[in-house]
């Protein structure tokens, strides 16, 4: 009895319990890789966050350099005419198209 018991569970340990475990593991490395909704809310908050602290930012120093002419901002590249860096500007840019992108669809 014991002889015919082995070679059964041997056989369900390679072809049933061996499979779940892998397929068990892999769905939840899938899963666990994804934002959830709940993360891309938190993102777009901090997002829109950062954009009224760069608009602060800017209107800070607009009121300094008013009241200081000789006054310089710290940003790298910076012109008065310019609120932003070129570079700023072009992350700014890609981050709202993105963000169009995701709301059209």
């Amino acid at each position: 009895m014991a002889s015919i018991l082995v070679p059964i569970m041997v056989v369900g340990i390679l072809f049933l319990g061996l499979p779940w475990i892998i397929f068990h593991y892999v769905t939840k490395w899938k899963t666990a890789a994804t934002l959830t909704n709940e993360d891309e809310h938190l993102l777009e908050d901090l997002y829109q966050m950062a954009r009224r602290l760069d608009d602060r930012m800017e209107t800070v120093e607009r009121i300094i350099r008013s009241d200081n002419p000789e006054w310089n901002s710290h940003r790298l590249n910076y012109s008065p005419d310019t609120p932003l860096s070129e570079q700023d500007d072009q992350s700014l840019a890609q981050i709202d198209r993105m963000l169009k992108e995701r709301n059209a669809s």
